[in-house]
C-alpha cells in the first residue's frame, strides 16, 4: 500500500480522497493556488504545496509544478480526482516514466477512450451498440454534409475530445450546419486543444444512464450497477439517482454485462463509468467512457456499501478486488442533488463568502462539501458548493428525505440551485420517474415562458 499520496485537485473531492486515504493509513499532500491557501483541503492534509496563482493552467492544471511538488514531498502516487488533470493522459504517462503511480487507469487508456471518436469506433468492431453516426472526426465541409444527411436530422456535433457538455451543438436543419460545426470547433479548441468533431444521431427525449465499473490488474471487472443522469442543463448533470426508475432487472443485467465487456475490450484498469443513451423503446447505446471518479459516485456507494475512492487507491496499489459480480447487491435508493453556486433561474455565475452554511442531517442524508461558513466561492473554478445525497430503503423515502434535507439546508452571501432543486423533486413527472435529458429544458419553460 502507498505510504503518501498527492492530492491534484481541489474542493469536496480533494477533502474526499483525503477522508479515504487517513482511513488507509496513508499520508497526503495537498496542493493549492494562492486564493486556496486557506481552504479545507489544505487544512485536513498532512502537508501542502502552493502550485500557482488563481488560474487553473497555472496551478492545478500546471503539469512541472504538480509533479515538483510530487518530488519533493517524496509520494509514490498521485490521486488525480476528476477535472484538471484527471483525464490527462499525457500527465498520467509522465506519471509512469517517473515512478509514481497514477490513481486511476492508463496512460493509453485515457488516450484512446478520451478521444470520443476513436472510442466509438473501437465499440463498433468490438459490436457494441453505439448510436448512429460518422465513423471518425468529420473532414471538409462536403463531407460532413453527405455523412449528415445519410445519419439523418436532427444530429448532434460533439467534440471528439470532450466532456462536460463543451463542443456540443444539437442541428435540426442541414442551412443550419456549418455554423453549428465551426462553433463547435472553436469551443472544443480553446477547451480541450483539439478541434476534432464527430456527429450522432440525436434523440428527442432519452434517458442518460451509466454504469459504475471497477477493474483490477488481475482481470477481474464488475459493475456496481447504474446511475440515471437524465435531469441536466446543457449536458451538465444536476441530479442523479440509483438506482433508474426506468430499468428493470432484465434491462438492467444486460447494460451492465454491455458495459463490463467495453471494459474488458481495452484491458481496462482501475475505476470508470461507461455511458449510454436509452430511446423511449428501451434500446440503450453507448456514448463514451470516463476514464475517472464521477461527481456523482456517492450515490453508487450508499446504494452497495463499497467505497470507491478506496477501491481506486486498493487497485492503484495492485490489490484484487475482494468480491465478484454476484456478490454485489442494490441496497435501497439513493438520490444526489448538485447544489452550484448560480442564480438558480438564469444558472449566472454566484461567486462570493458564504456568511453562513449549516448543512442538513438526519437519517439517510450524506452531504460532500468544502465549504464552510466565512469561505468563499472562488470565481476561477467549478462552482460546486456541495453534493446533498438523500438515502432510503426505496425511491419514496429517498425522494421524502432529500426533499426535507433542502429544506433544511442553509447557504447565506451566494445564489445557490437549492430553489431549483425543491422545484425538480416537487415536480410530478419527476416523483413518478418520468424524465429525459430535456426534462429541466421544459420545466424551465413551463416557469419561464418566454
Amino acid at each position: 500500500m502507498f505510504k503518501k499520496v498527492l492530492v491534484a485537485n481541489r474542493g469536496e473531492i480533494a477533502v474526499r480522497i483525503i477522508r479515504a486515504c487517513q482511513e488507509l493509513g496513508i499520508k497526503t499532500v495537498a496542493i493549492y493556488s494562492e486564493p486556496d491557501a486557506h481552504s479545507l483541503h489544505v487544512r485536513y492534509a498532512d502537508e501542502h504545496v502552493c502550485v500557482g496563482p488563481a488560474e487553473g493552467a497555472l496551478s492545478y492544471r500546471n503539469v512541472p509544478n504538480v509533479l515538483s511538488a510530487a518530488e519533493i514531498t517524496g509520494v509514490d502516487a498521485i490521486h488525480p480526482g476528476y477535472g484538471f488533470l484527471a483525464e490527462n493522459a499525457h500527465f498520467a504517462e509522465v506519471c509512469e516514466s517517473i515512478g509514481v503511480t497514477f490513481i486511476g487507469p492508463l496512460s493509453e487508456h485515457i488516450a484512446l477512450l478520451g478521444d470520443k471518436s476513436k472510442a466509438r469506433a473501437q465499440m463498433m468492431q468490438k459490436g457494441i451498440p453505439v448510436l448512429p453516426g460518422s465513423e471518425g472526426e468529420i473532414q471538409d465541409q462536403e463531407d460532413y454534409k453527405t455523412i449528415a444527411r445519410h445519419i439523418g436530422f436532427p444530429i448532434i456535433v460533439k467534440a471528439s475530445a470532450g466532456g462536460g457538455g463543451r463542443g456540443m451543438r444539437v442541428v435540426g436543419r442541414e442551412e443550419d450546419l456549418t455554423p453549428a460545426v465551426q462553433a463547435a470547433q472553436s469551443e472544443a479548441e480553446s477547451s480541450f486543444g483539439h478541434s476534432g468533431v464527430y456527429f450522432e444521431r440525436y434523440f428527442q427525449d432519452p434517458r442518460h444512464i451509466e454504469f459504475q465499473v471497477l477493474a483490477d490488474s488481475h482481470g477481474r471487472v464488475v459493475h456496481l450497477n447504474e446511475r440515471d443522469c437524465s435531469v441536466q442543463r446543457r449536458y451538465q448533470k444536476l441530479v442523479e439517482e440509483s438506482p433508474s426508475p426506468a430499468l428493470d432487472d432484465s434491462l438492467r443485467q444486460e447494460m451492465g454485462r454491455v458495459a463490463v465487456e467495453v471494459m474488458k475490450s481495452v484491458h481496462y484498469r482501475n475505476a470508470g463509468t461507461v455511458e449510454f443513451l436509452l430511446d423511449r423503446d428501451g434500446k440503450f447505446y453507448f456514448m463514451e467512457v470516463n476514464t475517472r471518479i464521477q461527481v456523482e459516485h456517492p450515490i453508487t456507494e450508499v446504494i452497495t456499501g463499497i467505497d470507491l475512492v478506496k477501491e481506486q487507491i486498493r487497485m492503484a496499489a495492485g490489490l484484487r478486488l475482494p468480491y465478484r459480480q454476484r456478490d454485489i447487491r442494490l441496497m435501497g435508493h439513493a438520490i444526489e442533488c448538485r447544489v452550484n453556486a448560480e442564480c438558480p433561474d438564469r444558472f449566472t455565475p454566484s461567486p462570493g463568502t458564504v456568511t453562513k452554511f449549516h448543512p442538513p442531517g438526519g437519517p439517510g442524508i450524506r452531504v460532500d462539501s468544502a465549504m464552510e461558513s466565512g469561505g468563499t466561492v472562488q470565481p476561477y473554478y467549478d462552482s460546486l458548493v456541495a453534493k446533498l445525497i438523500g438515502y432510503g430503503k426505496d425511491r419514496e423515502e429517498a425522494l421524502a428525505r432529500t426533499r426535507r434535507a433542502l429544506d433544511e439546508f442553509i447557504i447565506e452571501g451566494i445564489k445557490t440551485t437549492v430553489p431549483l432543486h425543491q422545484q425538480i423533486l416537487a415536480n410530478a413527472d419527476f416523483q413518478k420517474g418520468h424524465v429525459s435529458t430535456r426534462f429541466l429544458e421544459r420545466l424551465m419553460g413551463s416557469h419561464h415562458p418566454s
